[in-house]
Parts: structure tokens; C-alpha cells; sequence
């Protein structure tokens, strides 16, 4: 059955203007102007992209945007190639020395923006100050395994789990443990320690966290307020464009950065600039005042498609939207009505009604491409006819009165009315609340809440990181598990998915957990999304990844 939607689609007509250029060839008039031009011949870049940057310090903010602009800046002891295989960076070569303990040779003669030396007392100073109370780190989860960070001389450091982690070179490739200067962390906390009165120098300070001593404790909890001001305001990494200039609301203003220890980017600046409408986006692609752009709706990527001046650069992510159910909350506690509820939701009619036929439906948590992954798990499908038998044996066949909260953003507005229009049918009433983000995420974490519909992006390419933060009983609320979801038996399974080193048996582990969560549907898998971005025709080798973040190393813009 096909429901009518409530929706609300602007169709956009919008007039192309084409600039004229001098497309005439210039001869140089030596060898030593030919080489400036190819110097020059990135030129300036800009980027818009509909919300601001919310700290420029990655042990901050967890949000897309800002790592966006941060993962130009900082770079991390290893990274990810296109198939997630872990690759070196900052550390050249790595061994895993027993279960617990890990040694990274790092490479020599990086130099950080600011001229600062990288060695192994920066990675000390960067994964403590992580896990450092005072920083309050919205990502410490991914790091607060690690026990100790030791420095083995100059360009070796060990760093020693608490217990066995598999995927902790892959928690290292996450923007969270981008190296930033350890000349810029000692102002920082210098700075905090003053405002606060404290008596202690920064070394002091060290020390003093290095024992967790009480007097630790209290000195962080001093300080807490001011921890990051010099970090956002002085962003000091050692990746190939370093920080120009930022205007709040505005604009972040890239450079090249000219000692790049690998091969500097072409271009000459990047501009992140906020464009927050999406029509104002496509029409600043379309007139060529920005170069590329990020985020628009799935009903937009014909206009781009047929504009010969642009082209639309899409890409499935690793990230999972979902419609997830407060399972500690009548009725909602009973798994029948979970179940219920979502064969009630057709999610082939959602994708093609609301999304403009961009996405796919994933068969569980765990998205195509990672380990873990079941194809042959049996989902939750459609299925009017077993909704009204499980409602009538969880003795709710009159239905019951619920509310469906959401953020603003226009596509999950729609799916929230398709759910309520679709609950209707097993004599559910459900109202539907629209909230700004922030006071929705606040909402959501409270566990006062009944039904929701979220995202979650997989930061790190590991299993690990699309279940444990949603599922596991250690996470409830903000931290990720807003489902206040609790299974035992799915606890075991994450900590042991986290020990085990073997690829197939942790497959096997994830798999297993997954088949579980599919049946106890604490959330609808709904879509696995498209990241929509757009460029202009004139720019050339631009790579976005699958956690949708540009790569503007190769990038040129030719006229």
C-alpha cells in the first residue's frame, strides 16, 4: 500500500548565468614565469557548506563540519585508504609488541605550521591531553582504552592498552587523535592554569596528572572552563594547508602550507564558506562564486545533473539513519511492539517518496563494506498483516497515543509524518515535534523521549564504532545509545568483538550481534545515505571519502 505524503517539495527553477572568460592562450616569456604559473596554478578554492565550524581544536566538537575543515589541518599517526586498510602518516611503520602494547616509529623532519618539531613527546602530549578531564573530549570513548604513552626516544613511542583493543589503529586514523602542536597545548593549558590563579607551572601540571593524584583532580576541574581557547583560536597541525583566517558565521580561510613535510596542494587557499540555504548553494555553484559545495536535498541532484557547468560528487558513506524506539519505555519496552512498529514502515516507499530514490536500505547497523556486515540477515520488512497480529498479542490492538520527535531538517520532517501517517494503521496516534538540533540532541539523550529519528556516522571504518557507542549498556544517553537499549548477551558480544584480533572471528562476532539486534529492533534500519556534494566542472582532483571529507591535496582549478 502507497501512502499519500504530507510533503512539501520546492521545485526550484533557477536561471544559469555563464561568466565570460578568456579562454586565450599566454605564452611565457621564459622558463622562470612558466614555473611561477604552474606555482599558482591551484588558485583559490571555495567551498560552502550550510553550518558554521564549531571548534578548529579536534579534541572538541564532534561534528562533521568542523572536521571537515580540521582534517586539511591536523594530521594523525596513520590513516585509511579508499578500502579502510590502515595506512602510515606521522608513524612510518608500526608493531603490536604483545596484547596490550603497541610501538610506532615516527617519521623525521616534520615540521608543524608553526615550525615546531613533531617527535614523540607530541604524540604523548596529544593522546593525554585527550583523555585529560579538564578537556572534557566529547571523544574520549575512542581513546580511553589507552593506559599509557610512553616515549622510547626521539621518534619512538609505545603506546599500552588496558586491555586487548583490535581496533585501535583504527581509532587512531580518527580525527580526534589529529596531532596538534605541542608548543600550542603548552600555551593553552599555560593560559587556563592563569586565568584560574593556579600556582602550578604547566610542567607542574604534567606531573601532577601523571600521578592522578587528587590534587590532579581538582586543578582540572579548575581550569576545565578555560581548557581549549588557545587550541581554536591558534589551530597548528602538521597537514598540507595551514590556518589563514576565520570569520564566525562567515568564513574559515585556508593557505598552503609551504614546508608540507610530504608534497604541498596545489591550490593556493580553501574558503569554507556558510551559505546556509540550500537554493543560495546551488546558485553561488551555478554562477561560479563558489567552486564546490556540500549538502543539498536528493531533490536537487537533477538541477546539478543537467547544469553543463556542474557535476554532483556522490557517495554512499558509513553512516546509518535509523528511527530508533526509547526501549525502556512503555509501551515501547516490549520488543512486539518494536516489531510492530516497524513492519508498519515500507522504507523502499520512504527512499523513493521522500529521498528522490538516493540511498539504499541497509540490512542491519552494520553497513555494506565493513566487517561484520550480513548479507543474509532477515530484516523487519513490510507487513501489515504480522503488525496487527503482534499488536494484538502484546494486548495493544486499540492502539496507543505516542510522540515522534525530529530535528528541523526538511527530508527527516517528512520520514516523521510518513511514520505517522503509517502508524495510523495499527491504530497508533502519534504526534510529531520538530526541535532545533541542539535542544533535539538534549531531548533525545534524557531518555524522556519515545520515538526519534537520528544518524550515525561510523568514524572510523571499524565495527566496533557502529555498534558499541548505539548499543552497548555503558552508553546510554548522550554518548550514543539513545535507544537506552540493554541486552546482555549483546554487551558480551561488543567487548569480545573489541578483543579479538582475528578478522573472520570477529566477523562471526559482529555478525552474530547483529542478527540479534535486527530482532530486538530498538531501531528501524532505515537508509544508508548518499553524501550529496557538488563541484564545478573547472575543478579537477577533488577526492571526498567515505566519511564525506574533501581531499584538496591534488586539486586544480583550470579556466
Amino acid at each position: 500500500m502507497k501512502y499519500i505524503f504530507r510533503l512539501s517539495l520546492l521545485i526550484l527553477f533557477a536561471i544559469v548565468l555563464s561568466a565570460c572568460t578568456d579562454d586565450s592562450d599566454v605564452e611565457e616569456a621564459d622558463g622562470e614565469a612558466e614555473a611561477d604559473n604552474e606555482a599558482e596554478s591551484g588558485g583559490d578554492l571555495v567551498l560552502s557548506t550550510g553550518n558554521d565550524v564549531v571548534s578548529m581544536d579536534p579534541h572538541s566538537s564532534n561534528d562533521l563540519y568542523s572536521d571537515q575543515v580540521r582534517n586539511t589541518i591536523y594530521e594523525g599517526l596513520v590513516t585509511q585508504d579508499e578500502n579502510f586498510e590502515i595506512q602510515p602518516l606521522l608513524a612510518k611503520s608500526w608493531e603490536q609488541v604483545d596484547d596490550l602494547t603497541w610501538q610506532f616509529t615516527l617519521n623525521e623532519g616534520v615540521t608543524f605550521h608553526d615550525g615546531s618539531e613533531f617527535d614523540a613527546e607530541v604524540v604523548k602530549a596529544n593522546l593525554e591531553r585527550v583523555q585529560d578531564p579538564a578537556v572534557a573530549s566529547p571523544r574520549l570513548n575512542l581513546f580511553d582504552m589507552i593506559e599509557e604513552v610512553n616515549v622510547l626516544d626521539d621518534y619512538t613511542v609505545e603506546i599500552v592498552t588496558e586491555y586487548p583493543f583490535a581496533p585501535l589503529l583504527s581509532h587512531l586514523t580518527h580525527d580526534g587523535a589529529g596531532m596538534i602542536s605541542k608548543e600550542v597545548i603548552d600555551e593553552d593549558y599555560e593560559k587556563a592554569l592563569e586565568n584560574s590563579n593556579s600556582e602550578y607551572t604547566v610542567d607542574e601540571y604534567y606531573e601532577l596528572r601523571e600521578e592522578g593524584s587528587d590534587e590532579f583532580e581538582t586543578i582540572a576541574d579548575e581550569i576545565s572552563g578555560d581548557i581549549g581557547t588557545v587550541v581554536d583560536q591558534k589551530p597548528v597541525g602538521t597537514n598540507y594547508a595551514e590556518f589563514d583566517s576565520r570569520t564566525p558565521g562567515e568564513r574559515t580561510v585556508l593557505k598552503r602550507f609551504e614546508d608540507y613535510w610530504q608534497e604541498p596542494m596545489n591550490l593556493d587557499t580553501i574558503t569554507f564558506k556558510i551559505v546556509t540555504e540550500t537554493g543560495s548553494r546551488i546558485a553561488e555553484l551555478e554562477t561560479g562564486e563558489s567552486h564546490v559545495i556540500s549538502g543539498f536535498e536528493p531533490t536537487n541532484l537533477e538541477r546539478i545533473e543537467d547544469n553543463p557547468e556542474t557535476e554532483p560528487y556522490t557517495l554512499y558513506n558509513i553512516a546509518m539513519e535509523f528511527i530508533g524506539f526509547n526501549t525502556q519505555k512503555e509501551p515501547l519496552d516490549d520488543v512486539r511492539v518494536r516489531q510492530a512498529i516497524s513492519h508498519v514502515v515500507d522504507r523502499e516507499e520512504i527512499i523513493e517518496g521522500i529521498y528522490s530514490d538516493t540511498g539504499r536500505i541497509p540490512k542491519g547497523p552494520i553497513v555494506e563494506g565493513l566487517t561484520g556486515h550480513d548479507e543474509d540477515v532477515e530484516n523487519l520488512e513490510y507487513d501489515l498483516e504480522e503488525a496487527e497480529r503482534l499488536m494484538a498479542e502484546a494486548g495493544y490492538e486499540d492502539g496507543f497515543d505516542i510522540s515522534i520527535i525530529t530535528n528541523d531538517a526538511p527530508a527527516r520532517v517528512d520520514a516523521a509524518i510518513y511514520l505517522q501517517e503509517a502508524l495510523e494503521q495499527i491504530n497508533v496516534t502519534a504526534t510529531v515535534d520538530q526541535m532545533e538540533w541542539g535542544a533535539y540532541l538534549e531531548e533525545a539523550s534524557t531518555g524522556d523521549h519515545d520515538i526519534f529519528l537520528l544518524g550515525w556516522p561510523n568514524a572510523t571504518g571499524d565495527p566496533d564504532q557502529s555498534l558499541w557507542p548505539l548499543f552497548h549498556s555503558s552508553m546510554l544517553g548522550a554518548q550514543g545509545n539513545r535507544t537506552f537499549y540493554e541486552n546482555p548477551d549483546v554487551d558480551e558480544l561488543l567487548e569480545a568483538g573489541r578483543q579479538e584480533s582475528d578478522e573472520e572471528k570477529r566477523a562471526e562476532i559482529y555478525e552474530e550481534a547483529q542478527e540479534i539486534l535486527v530482532e530486538d529492533a530498538p531501531m528501524i534500519y532505515m537508509r544508508q545515505a548518499l553524501s550529496m556534494n557538488a563541484h564545478r566542472q573547472e575543478v579537477e582532483g577533488l577526492y571526498i571519502s567515505d566519511y564525506n571529507k574533501p581531499d584538496f591535496r591534488n586539486v586544480t582549478i583550470t579556466e
